[in-house]
């Protein structure tokens, strides 16, 4: 099993992520956006080519090894409407840049589902499919994360993502159904359940995020959780996990203290950083506990 981190969430800065992983002992990152010195922030495969030699000349200085790419390819950010040619350059950035630091894993998405639409149409899963060669063909492991995205509206949907796009795995996210409508049930769509989910999609999962959640009605979004806090069934998971003998990465996406997606959610830096330390080792500790009951 590797422990590993989204790094974003300790801070933007280089820096940042770097002490916050060595902080934890921890020998593997998540890469997804990153502040170098001398350059404004943006993804890993997006940042300029100097932007990236730097920071993969300090990564290596440190002794970190990068687990996955968090790569916002057919992101949440991104609707199917939009020129297929947007993917397919991120995607042609990622490759060379996965090869380079040695990561297996690349994590994608399914484009933003329409407000009206609970099918997923097969535009997607000619994209995704195409993605999913792309990345194999090069000999890496495209996951598809369960997000605001066309093959997270249900695990329903997701089964029938992979169905579509041969090659193509999961990334687990513990905290997502929290907060996400299930949209293969009739409406008003009801909530996810994150082990309901899990289950169906256990089979298929390479890597696993933990996020935890509680969802608020009153403001129809989440207070975010430090994991077992929350819905995200996050310990019933892990140990169901470890039971089968899961022994592939885990990594923390906290949100207790700043929000990836959302730019009004501000968090002072000591904050950011503290917390995700203490994120970590709550993992750490959760893990140990569940190890001793099996």
């Amino acid at each position: 099993m590797i422990l590993t981190g989204i790094a974003d969430e300790a801070g933007m800065a280089l820096d940042a992520q770097i002490k916050a992983t060595r902080d934890l002992g921890w020998k593997y990152v998540e890469m997804r956006a990153v502040e170098v010195p001398g350059f404004p922030k943006g993804n890993f495969h997006d940042i300029p080519d100097k932007a990236f030699d730097i920071a993969a000349e300090r990564l290596q200085e440190a002794g970190l090894n990068v687990y996955c790419f968090g790569s916002a390819i057919a992101n949440w950010s991104k609707k199917i409407s939009d020129p297929f040619q947007i993917t397919l350059d991120e995607v042609h950035r990622c490759i060379p840049r996965m090869k380079r630091l040695g990561a297996k894993f690349v994590r994608i998405m399914s484009y933003k589902p329409a407000e009206t639409d609970d099918q997923t149409p097969p535009e997607v899963f000619r994209r995704i499919g195409e993605v999913t060669r792309m990345f194999r063909d090069a000999g890496l492991q495209p996951v598809h994360e369960n997000c605001m995205n066309y093959g997270g509206m249900s695990w329903r949907h997701g089964l029938e993502l992979l169905e579509k796009c041969p090659g193509l795995q999961w990334v687990f996210d513990t905290g997502n159904p929290v907060f996400n409508p299930d949209r293969s049930k009739p409406k008003p769509w009801p909530r996810q359940d994150a082990w309901e989910f899990w289950e169906h999609i256990r089979d298929h999962v390479a890597h696993i995020h933990v996020k935890d959640a509680t969802y608020v009605p009153a403001k129809n979004d989440c207070d975010y959780n430090y994991p077992g806090q929350g819905q995200g069934r996050v310990r019933d998971i892990l140990k169901d996990a470890l039971a089968r003998e899961y022994d592939a990465g885990i990594s923390i996406e906290p949100h207790v203290a700043a929000v990836f997606h959302d730019a009004t959610v501000k968090a002072d830096s000591k904050i950011m950083l503290d917390s995700y330390i203490r994120y970590g080792r709550e993992l750490e500790k959760m893990i140990a506990e569940i190890k001793a009951e099996l």
